[in-house]
C-alpha cells in the first residue's frame, strides 16, 4: 500500500497492517493466518485482503493512547518543543519521559537536559468555544522561551471532538516563525493501539522536516529506535559505516538528513516500519528487509544483507566471523548455567519476537509469551520482515503466544499456565503482578541490550543476576495476597470473559 504524505493525517494501523490486539494460540496458528489475510482471500474469484479473527475484551483495564507515543518520540526530538493541545491530563506521562529522556541523554553521553514539552491545559470553555488561541499562545511561548528549530504539535482526543483546525494555525506559525510547525494527528479514540503513536510522529518528520533535494552520503545508516545505548555505532562502524539516531534523542538536523542515508535499520520493526517505509518510498532510502538482529541467525542475516546493500560484503563476512569467535565460547558457558531455565517475555511485539530468539539461543526454554498487539504485516509488505514467521522456522514453536495490550486481568492467567522463573517486560506496570506470584522481572529499560551478538551475553548475564534474587520474590508472594477473588483465580483460560460475556454479571 502506497503511504500517502499529501495528507497530514497518518492511517491507523488497523486500516493499513490489520492490527489486533487479542489472539490466543500457537505462535505457529498466528503466522499461518497472518500469512493467509494479507495473501488475500479468494472470494468470487477475486484476491481481497481479509482481517485476522481477534478476540474483543469486554472492557480495557489498563493501556495507552497513541498521543503518548508522540510525547515519547516528538517530545524527545532535542532542539525541538512538542505542543500537547490537550487538557492537562494528558500531560501526566510528561514526569516520566522526561526521566526517560534525562536518562537516555546519560546513555549516549549527551548533555543532560529536561524535555520541552508545553500543554495548552484545555478546561471546560475551551470545549465549548474552541482552543484555538491557547494554541496560537503555546505556540508563541515554545519560539520565545526556547527559539526551537521545529515544533510539533500532538492533538488529542479533546481536540478531535471540538474540531480545532489545527493544521491552519501550524501552516500561519510555519510561515511567520520560518521553522517546521507539523501537526500530528494522533487521537487516542481514533486506533485501538498506541503504536499508531509512532506512525504519526513519522509521518509528519517525513512530510515536513525531511529534506526533499537530499545529498547522498554512501557510508550514513539511519537507526529508527527509541533512548537504548549506542550499541549500532561500533557494530556498523566495522563495516565502515557511521549511523544517524533517529527519532528519540536526534536533533532536527538528524532528521532533516534521514533522506541522504544508505539505508534504515532498526532493533524492531514494529517501531521503524512506517518512516522506513515512506523513506524508501519518496527519497529511495532502502530499508534492510532482513531478520531483525537478535540472535546469530538473525544477526547474521542483518549484517549481510547491510554488506550486501552497501557494497560492503567482504568486511561483512569478516565482522561476522571475528564476533562468532569472540562470544561462542561465554556463549557456552551462559548455556551450561541457564539449562532447565523456563522464560516468559512480554513485550511489543517485533520486539518479542527477537529477545524469544535470543533466549532460546542460550538454551532457555520458552513456552509462554505475551504481544501488546500484532501487526500480520509491516508497512513494506516484504516477507523479510515477518519476524513472527522467521522466529518459527528458526527457533521453533511458542505454545502459549497471546495478543493482549496489557491487561492486567488477564496477565495473573497468562503467567500461571507456564509458570515461568523469570519474565522479560519493558514496562514495568506488570512487574508487581509476577513479584507477587513469586517470579522476578527483567525489566529492559535499554531497549538494545539484546541486538547483535553481544546482546546475547547480555541478557544471559542479566538472567543470571536475576535468578540470583528470586528467593526474594518467593518471600514476597508467601506472604501476600493477589488482587483477585478465588473464581477468577480458578479460570484455566486468561480470555475467558471475552468469549462469554455471561461470566461479567458474576
Amino acid at each position: 500500500m502506497k503511504i500517502n504524505l499529501n495528507t497530514p493525517v497518518v492511517e491507523s494501523r488497523e486500516q493499513r497492517l490489520g492490527t489486533i490486539i487479542g489472539w490466543d494460540g500457537k505462535a505457529s496458528d498466528l503466522s499461518k493466518e497472518s500469512t493467509y489475510a494479507y495473501g488475500g482471500c479468494d472470494i468470487d474469484g477475486k484476491q481481497r485482503d481479509c482481517r485476522l479473527c481477534e478476540i474483543r475484551g469486554p472492557f480495557t483495564q489498563g493501556s495507552t493512547c497513541s498521543e503518548q507515543m508522540v510525547e515519547c518520540q516528538a517530545g524527545n526530538v532535542r532542539d525541538a518543543v512538542l505542543i500537547q493541545h490537550s487538557p492537562i491530563g494528558c500531560g501526566a506521562g510528561q514526569v516520566l519521559y522526561n526521566s526517560i529522556y534525562r536518562n537516555g541523554l546519560a546513555l549516549r553521553n549527551l548533555p543532560v537536559e529536561n524535555i520541552r514539552i508545553i500543554c495548552t491545559n484545555l478546561q471546560e470553555s475551551d470545549m465549548v468555544f474552541g482552543g484555538i488561541d491557547k494554541l496560537e499562545e503555546a505556540i508563541k511561548t515554545a519560539w520565545d522561551r526556547f527559539h526551537p528549530k521545529a515544533i510539533f504539535i500532538a492533538t488529542s482526543c479533546a481536540t478531535g471532538i471540538i474540531g480545532d483546525d489545527v493544521d491552519s494555525v501550524a501552516s500561519k506559525y510555519e510561515e511567520e516563525l520560518n521553522i517546521p510547525v507539523v501537526p500530528l494527528h494522533c487521537e487516542g479514540f481514533k486506533s485501538k493501539h498506541w503504536s499508531t503513536g509512532f506512525d504519526a510522529t513519522q509521518h509528519g518528520i517525513v512530510r515536513q522536516i525531511v529534506r526533499k533535494n537530499p545529498k547522498k552520503q554512501e557510508d550514513l545508516v539511519n537507526v529508527i529506535n527509541l533512548w537504548g545505548s549506542d550499541v549500532f555505532t561500533p557494530m556498523l562502524a566495522e563495516l565502515g559505516l557511521r549511523v544517524n539516531y533517529v527519532v528519540d534523542l536526534a536533533t532536527v538536523e538528524d532528521l532533516e538528513r534521514l533522506s541522504e542515508a544508505a539505508v534504515t535499520v532498526t532493533f524492531c520493526y514494529t517501531l521503524s516500519s512506517y518512516m522506513a517505509a515512506a523513506l524508501e518510498q519518496e527519497f529511495g532510502v532502502p530499508q534492510i528487509k532482513a531478520p531483525q538482529p537478535y540472535g546469530f541467525a538473525g544477526t547474521d542475516a542483518w549484517i549481510r544483507e547491510i554488506g550486501r546493500v552497501t557494497h560492503r560484503e567482504e568486511k561483512a563476512e569478516a565482522y561476522i566471523a571475528k564476533e562468532h569467535a569472540r562470544v561462542f565460547p561465554r556463549i557456552n558457558e551462559l548455556r551450561k548455567e541457564l539449562k532447565g531455565v523456563k522464560g516468559f517475555i512480554a513485550t511489543g511485539s517485533a520486539y518479542s519476537h527477537g529477545l524469544i530468539a535470543v533466549l532460546r539461543e542460550l538454551g532457555i526454554e520458552v513456552d509462554g509469551s505475551l504481544v501488546f498487539h500484532h501487526d500480520p504485516i509491516y508497512d513494506s509488505r516484504d516477507k523479510r520482515q515477518d519476524s513472527l514467521s522467521y522466529l518459527v522456522e528458526n527457533y521453533g514453536d511458542v505454545k502459549y503466544f497471546s495478543v493482549s495490550n496489557r491487561q492486567q486481568y488477564q496477565f495473573f492467567g497468562l503467567l500461571h499456565r507456564v509458570n515461568p522463573d523469570f519474565i522479560i517486560i519493558r514496562h514495568n506496570g506488570l512487574a508487581p503482578l509476577a513479584s507477587r506470584m513469586g517470579i522476578p522481572a527483567v525489566p529492559l529499560g535499554d531497549e538494545h541490550t539484546a541486538v547483535g551478538y553481544q546482546g546475547i551475553i547480555n541478557l544471559g548475564e542479566i538472567i543470571i543476576d536475576v535468578l540470583a534474587h528470586k528467593k526474594f520474590h518467593q518471600d514476597l508472594a508467601s506472604h501476600t495476597k493477589l488482587p483477585y477473588k478465588k473464581w477468577w483465580l480458578d479460570q484455566k483460560d486468561p480470555f475467558i470473559l471475552a468469549k462469554d460475556k455471561n461470566l461479567l454479571n458474576i
